[in-house]
């Protein structure tokens, strides 16, 4: 890698003083290292990685004029795509494979008649009776009313850290005994 750090830091200095063909041939080489890095983190979301190279390319042209030539090349290079991927991870969220497509639930979720929804509603409130008061109203609030958790916290008179501990809490108590795994 030594020797590989060395040539790049060189072609990347060249290009720094205007060598087009340097500049050309160490983006060239930089993004097939770049892709390799973003391939072994995105391996479910390989049609990702093109995008975010080319995101990477353009972040080192826009800000190559931070690099320190006293640094090396690849860690600044491997830095900038690391940022790349966590902005990504933060967009597309790690748990997006974990959701299924509602639409795939379209024909379970419908009831025909009013009864089959009081007949949900309850079965819903039978379930949620076996939590304890304030996990029941914190899942309530939240997850069936949509209320956000500073909303929930003063409307209960819960903090929110308890509001966030209590939906946690109760929603692995519910997941537990109705034998839910994640």
């Amino acid at each position: 890698m030594h020797t590989v750090e060395s040539q790049l830091h060189a072609l990347w200095m060249q290009s720094l003083q205007g060598d087009r063909a340097c500049y050309e041939r160490v983006l060239t080489l930089l993004s097939t290292y770049v892709r390799g890095f973003l391939r072994k983190r995105l391996q479910s979301q390989l049609s990702d990685v093109e995008d975010l190279v080319q995101e990477t390319l353009m972040a080192i042209h826009q800000k190559r004029h931070t690099y320190q030539s006293d640094q090396p090349l690849t860690a600044w290079v491997f830095a900038i795509a690391r940022y790349k991927w966590v902005d990504h991870l933060r967009v597309h969220g790690r748990r997006e494979k974990l959701h299924d497509d509602i639409d795939d639930w379209a024909d379970t979720l419908t009831v025909d008649s009013d009864t089959e929804t009081s007949d949900a509603q309850r079965d819903l409130a039978q379930v949620l009776a076996d939590l304890p008061p304030k996990q029941r109203a914190a899942i309530e609030h939240t997850r069936l009313q949509g209320l956000s958790i500073t909303e929930t916290a003063q409307l209960t008179g819960q903090s929110e850290a308890s509001v966030k501990v209590n939906v946690h809490r109760g929603l692995k108590t519910l997941m537990a005994k109705w034998g839910v795994q994640k």
